[in-house]
């Protein structure tokens, strides 16, 4: 199964950023900050889960989009995918404002903008009640239609 997972608030922690730089959750275009996405923490179990994903087989890629106004976006998100994912995501990264134009089985991602809700797979809505709450219920599902 073909597999494509976001990053923001899917795979990192967007917020814990803000809070390393002594910022609030309201700062108004946080994702414009120059390095702000190489601050980033993993969501809890995220990348164990996508360990898991590639173990059983599935093809995962890491499918976001960076901010035109923060040329640091595209290179740190990179840098976060290399040093928190290694070899196992090598070259498994995509950067598009246009989400609906990959094809796959399955899209992971907290929000329907940039494309996602037109994606033509199953859209796991994560970090929602239901089947995409966490991570532990994101692999569950994944179980279930696969």
């Amino acid at each position: 199964m073909r597999i494509f997972i976001d990053m923001d608030n899917v795979l990192v922690d967007f917020p814990s950023a803000l809070r390393k730089r002594n910022l609030d959750d309201t700062t108004v275009d946080a994702d414009e900050i120059e390095g702000i996405f190489a601050d980033m923490d993993p969501i809890p179990g995220a990348i164990e889960a996508y360990r898991t994903l590639v173990a059983k087989g599935h093809d995962v890629f890491i499918l976001s989009t960076a901010p035109w106004n923060n040329p640091s976006a595209w290179s740190d998100k990179l840098q976060w995918v290399q040093t928190h994912l290694g070899d196992v995501a090598h070259k498994r990264l995509i950067l598009t404002h246009h989400k609906y134009l990959v094809q796959g089985d399955v899209l992971i991602d907290d929000r329907r903008k940039r494309g996602a809700g037109a994606f033509s797979g199953y859209h796991i809505h994560f970090g929602q009640p239901g089947c995409g709450e966490n991570w532990s219920s994101v692999l569950e599902e994944i179980d279930a239609i696969s």
